[in-house]
C-alpha cells in the first residue's frame, strides 16, 4: 500500500514538472496556435472512427483575413494505450478556391488507466507536411484532464518546431484550455480557451454523443471563439463530427 502511494506521488510529481516545463516555455516563446480542438487523454480499444473537422475564421480586422480550415480524417486504436489517426487538410482564404493544403498523421498515448490517478494524462505527437512547399511541423502536446462531479477540465500543452526549405526553422508552443459540464451524454456544454503569441480566444462551445447501436455513436461539437488579441480573427466557428464504430 506504501509502495503503491509512492508511485502515485512520483507519478503526479513528473506530470507537473513537465507541465511547468511547457507552461515556462509558453510565456518564454509562445509564438504560434490556432483554434482547431481539445484533445482528451483517452482510448477505446478496438475503435474505428472517421472525422471531418472545420475551423472558420472571420477576419474582419486589418491584421487577419477570411480563412477556413477544414480536416478529413481515418482513425483506429492500436491496443488499449494508443490510437492513430491521418488526415486530409483543405483550406480556402477570402474568395480563393478550395485547395489541398496539407497532410497531417497523429498518435495518441494513454498514460495510464483513467481514474487512476489524480489527474488523467496522455502524449499527442502530431506530424504535419504542407502540400505546396516544403514546410513540416512536429509537434508534441501533454494532455491533462480532471474531473470533479459534472465538471472536468482539460489542458492541452503543445510544443512544435517548424522547418523546411521554404520557412526559418522556429519553435512554437500553445495552450487551449477547456471547462466542460456533463450535463447529459448528448448535451455537455463547455467553455474554452486558445492562447498563443498570434492567438488569444475566447467562447463557448456544445458538444455531445448519439448512440446508433452497440460500440456506434456520432461525437459532435460546435462553438464560436471571439477574438481578445489584434492577431486573433474576431469570430472563429469551430465544427466537429466524429463517427466512432
Amino acid at each position: 500500500m506504501k509502495h503503491e502511494s509512492c508511485r502515485s506521488i512520483t507519478w503526479l510529481h513528473g506530470l507537473l514538472v513537465c507541465a511547468g516545463l511547457l507552461v515556462t516555455s509558453l510565456c518564454a516563446h509562445a509564438d504560434g496556435g490556432s483554434v482547431d480542438r481539445i484533445y482528451h487523454p483517452y482510448v477505446q480499444a478496438l475503435e474505428r472512427e472517421v472525422e471531418l473537422r472545420a475551423t472558420i475564421e472571420d477576419g474582419s480586422n486589418p491584421v487577419s483575413d477570411d480563412r477556413q480550415t477544414w480536416r478529413l480524417g481515418f482513425g483506429h486504436s492500436i491496443g488499449e494505450r494508443w490510437s492513430a489517426d491521418a488526415y486530409l487538410i483543405g483550406e480556402r482564404h477570402d474568395n480563393d478556391d478550395f485547395r489541398l493544403s496539407g497532410y497531417e498523421l497523429e498518435a495518441l498515448w494513454q498514460l495510464a488507466e483513467q481514474g487512476e490517478y489524480a489527474v488523467d494524462s496522455g502524449l499527442l505527437f502530431e506530424l504535419e507536411k504542407l502540400d505546396s512547399s516544403d514546410i513540416m511541423d512536429v509537434t508534441t502536446t501533454l494532455l491533462l484532464e480532471r474531473a470533479w462531479g459534472r465538471w472536468s477540465g482539460t489542458a492541452n500543452l503543445s510544443a512544435s518546431y517548424e522547418f523546411g526549405g521554404d520557412i526559418a526553422n522556429e519553435f512554437e508552443s500553445a495552450a487551449a484550455l477547456q471547462l466542460r459540464y456533463r450535463h447529459a451524454r448528448y448535451l455537455e456544454p463547455a467553455l474554452e480557451l486558445y492562447s498563443g503569441e498570434d492567438i488569444l480566444a475566447l467562447g463557448p462551445v456544445v458538444m455531445g454523443d448519439l448512440r446508433y447501436g452497440p460500440h456506434r455513436q456520432l461525437h459532435w461539437e460546435t462553438g464560436m471563439l471571439v477574438g481578445l488579441s489584434e492577431q486573433t480573427p474576431d469570430r472563429t466557428f469551430r465544427l466537429a463530427l466524429e463517427y466512432e464504430f
